[in-house]
């Protein structure tokens, strides 16, 4: 079976519009929370988001491609040109039909059904705009991504929530395991910040009230309740090693494990034991043929719900026994919020850096301790460490787990 490896990143997030930017925020403990300022929040509980900010389409694509996306898809257009460039692929030496591409979206673009769906009400249905369908679907990011930059290859759309960046990853590194491809563009995009999604998310009582940014996304914090909702995208350019190799490609890093399960207990809360979480992480882990204890960091989903920190805490339990106590976990979220469909995509990315920089970030915010929460979650400052294997997790509405194990690049 094929070795996968990462060649190219590229990310638009809360803390900065490109892979080093917004590894530098995460460094600093960087908080990308403010007021939402695209409605007005005065009736909603939650007012806070993670915006990105500063963000032009047209420093991707021109201004008539960019009128025919809805943001997620814009997102997702710009972080894949950032991780293609960045991976050095030149399309034109490429067999079209062996790149592909799995950036997915859990959700597309709310935005153009809130807005269509008043002009049918107000205007009648003939003033519906004849894109509302392309707009609106999540695969369009994908299939975006392919028409921008020639990409023939399989290419798919993984929606499972808030773990579709970590299955798309991990489906994107099956596709070039068994020779369906040699490169895929991989990693998840959202933009969901509206009024109807703020409505409904608050209603689940998931999102965070707190008013202060420092006290709003406080994952694994005793005080935590709720997240803050986030946008964004994260995409990686996987490769083949011999691929890679025949190139000349840098390599950042391996992917060596990939671990998906379902929960089958409940649509919103993850199963009270953690086992589906526990055991998508074992899997990943036995796929790498490694022991627990090799594991030096682990990304966690890390959402700043009561249910979410406390079972995700019991799965990292069952797994690693005595040394769940001495390996490093901290969570993205804690800085960017949650982006949903994207969040597994730029948390990856987190997991490469770490490994490449020898550093883990803190979890920012968390100051006060829960006793059902005592694990190492970096609380503080980040830690200058060597990095070799890294686990990233994602666990989605539906009970979907997924489990992406990353190692140092090593011959």
């Amino acid at each position: 079976m094929n070795r996968v490896v990462v060649t190219g990143m590229g990310a638009v997030t809360p803390i900065g519009n490109n892979v080093e930017a917004y590894w530098e925020g995460l460094k600093e403990k960087k908080l990308g929370f403010g007021p939402i300022t695209t409605f007005d929040t005065a009736e909603y509980k939650a007012k806070l988001a993670a915006e990105v900010k500063g963000f032009d389409p047209k420093e991707y694509m021109d201004a008539k491609t960019a009128r025919r996306m809805e943001r997620f898809s814009q997102l997702a257009v710009a972080a894949s040109k950032q991780a293609l460039d960045d991976a050095g692929l030149v399309m034109e030496g490429e067999d079209p039909y062996r790149v592909g591409v799995c950036v997915s979206s859990g959700i597309g673009s709310l935005q153009i059904i809130e807005k269509e769906y008043r002009k049918l009400l107000e205007k009648g249905p003939n003033r519906v705009n004849p894109l509302l369908v392309p707009l609106m679907i999540s695969n369009m990011a994908a299939g975006n991504i392919s028409i921008q930059f020639g990409l023939k290859g399989k290419n798919i759309n993984v929606v499972t929530a808030c773990a579709s960046g970590t299955n798309s990853i991990g489906e994107a590194m099956r596709a070039i395991q068994h020779g369906e491809v040699d490169v895929m563009v991989a990693g998840g995009t959202e933009s969901s910040i509206t009024p109807i999604a703020v409505a409904g998310f608050s209603g689940l009582t998931a999102l965070s009230n707190s008013e202060d940014p420092a006290r709003a996304s406080i994952p694994f914090d005793a005080e935590r309740n709720g997240f803050v909702m986030g946008e964004g995208a994260g995409v990686v350019v996987l490769e083949s090693l011999a691929h890679a190799k025949a190139r000349g490609a840098r390599i950042y890093a391996e992917l060596v494990g990939y671990g998906a399960t379902a929960d089958a207990f409940h649509i919103t809360s993850p199963a009270e034991d953690g086992s589906g979480a526990a055991r998508a992480m074992e899997n990943a882990i036995r796929e790498a043929g490694i022991r627990p204890e090799e594991i030096d960091y682990i990304n966690a989903h890390g959402t700043g719900t009561h249910h979410n920190d406390l079972f995700e805490t019991k799965a990292v339990k069952q797994v690693f026994g005595d040394y769940a106590y001495h390996v490093k976990i901290s969570s993205t979220k804690s800085m960017i919020g949650h982006l949903l469909g994207a969040a597994g995509g730029v948390e990856f990315i987190a997991c490469v850096k770490s490994i490449t920089d020898g550093f883990v970030h803190a979890t920012a915010g968390l100051t006060v301790d829960d006793p059902d929460c005592d694990l190492d979650y970096v609380k503080g400052e980040g830690i200058a460490m060597p990095v070799r294997y890294a686990l990233s997790n994602s666990l989605g509405f539906g009970g979907h787990n997924a489990s992406l194990l990353v190692k140092r690049f090593e011959e």
